[in-house]
């Protein structure tokens, strides 16, 4: 869970930290950040395809099979990651058509270059941690998200604000925070794999001759549908940034304000759907589906306790957390009405996003992907875009079409999980 609420919190101190400069300026990096998480969404959850292959792997005791999955993927990981940031250089244009107030797209562009930029690092560490995730080894992967996000905050403090010989760069000063932390992270990621012995057998390259089309091909063909589940979730949430970009600078900058808070918890969901994942995987490598079934229930009854708790906190604090980004009293009223609708979705949102790792550990993507898309787009979208007309309900119907369709997936996910768990058992003859 911490390993993948570090990339949240890396965003979410850029925002703090920015919040302080003024409303125009957060609403600036609400915009820069809503395409690069976009991007961020469909490489991590590509890199998911990683850790299901490693711990099935795992469950069966070939390690050679898992040094071809994580060097491939590695590789894949990487080329992603350049893709990405070319991706996102070629769609900046797009930023000056999205209706967005002027001030707030010429602040913008800067750091959205800068933040671009830190794709390819993001995507190499991705590669890693996802590899040492399948293998049950996260505590390396927090600890490099942990340095990564101290590193963030000293840069950001001097390279904003301007302190000792550096100086004032404001947002630019922020982007290039995240993007030198990000380096550091990979850096340390990859030199603490390589000291230790238990991936000694992982970590040997490749050769030329080793490459195999077929492992390539297994990747993508459970990465790509993997990422479209994420594009879909996180597309509406960028949806929902641009929509409240038309209401103008504060309603957006309430908005970014309940977003993070929402998404910082949403990856603590991501966290522990990567342990269902792995769990999953190694059932599945081992053919006890009977286990398998009590161990993604048992954690889909721990993230429901988990965001119970923040589901109660965000109600309760709703007037409190908003101070941590600004001082503006109109957006800090808004945001405090975004934080209830948000404390009501912690629930199916934290659901959803576990069953989907139960789901990927049974290697089980595409039906999933699909149903993502009518969650999100066919069943959220159009409440979004008709609640958050300004003279309908504004920034909350907005709010209130994220919450039916987070408890849309949810439910149709849970289905799905059900049915083919209890396939597997009926085919298995129940055996353990």
């Amino acid at each position: 869970m911490m390993g993948s609420l570090g990339h949240l919190l890396v965003g979410l101190i850029d925002d703090i930290m920015v919040g302080r400069l003024g409303p125009v300026q957060l609403a600036a990096t609400s915009l820069g950040n809503s395409l690069v998480f976009i991007a961020l969404s469909i490489g991590i959850g590509f890199s998911f395809a990683i850790t299901p292959l490693i711990a099935e792997s795992d469950g069966e005791g070939d390690k050679e099979k898992g040094r071809g999955v994580f060097q491939h993927g590695l590789i894949l990981s990487t080329i992603l990651g350049v893709a990405m940031f070319i991706m996102l250089l070629l769609i900046k244009p797009i930023l000056y058509h999205l209706d967005q107030p002027e001030e707030v797209v010429v602040l913008a562009i800067p750091y959205f270059e800068i933040v671009a930029m830190s794709m390819i690092p993001l995507m190499i560490f991705q590669g890693f941690k996802q590899f040492a995730d399948g293998l049950s080894q996260t505590k390396y992967a927090m600890w490099a998200t942990i340095l990564t996000n101290v590193v963030n905050v000293i840069l950001n403090f001097a390279l904003i604000y301007g302190f000792w010989i550096f100086p004032r760069l404001e947002l630019v000063g922020a982007a290039l925070g995240t993007f030198i932390s990000r380096i550091v992270m990979v850096v340390f990621l990859y030199v603490v794999l390589m000291k230790k012995e238990k991936f000694a057998s992982y970590m040997r390259r490749l050769k030329l001759a080793e490459l195999k089309k077929e492992i390539f091909i297994k990747i993508i063909n459970l990465g790509f549908p993997t990422a479209l589940q994420m594009l879909f979730e996180v597309g509406l949430f960028t949806a929902s940034v641009l929509l409240a970009g038309t209401l103008g600078a504060l309603p957006q900058a309430a908005n970014q304000i309940a977003l993070k808070l929402a998404s910082t918890t949403f990856m603590i969901a991501v966290g522990l759907g990567v342990a269902s994942t792995v769990r999953v995987g190694n059932q599945k490598g081992l053919k006890n589906y009977v286990e398998l079934r009590r161990i993604a229930f048992s954690n889909f009854l721990l993230i429901l306790i988990i965001m119970f708790t923040f589901s109660i906190g965000f109600m309760l604090l709703k007037d409190i957390l908003p101070w941590v980004f600004t001082n503006n009293l109109e957006v800090i009223n808004i945001a405090s009405g975004l934080l209830i609708i948000a404390g009501l979705f912690q629930l199916s949102d934290g659901l959803q996003a576990v069953i989907l790792g139960g789901l990927r550990g049974l290697q089980d993507v595409k039906l999933p992907s699909i149903i993502s898309f009518i969650a999100y787009w066919i069943i959220g979208f159009p409440i979004c875009f008709y609640l958050g007309k300004e003279d309908v309900l504004g920034a909350l119907g907005i709010w209130i079409g994220l919450l039916i369709a987070l408890t849309s997936s949810a439910i149709m996910l849970f289905f799905r999980f059900n049915y083919l768990t209890n396939k597997l058992i009926k085919e298995n003859n129940g055996i353990t």
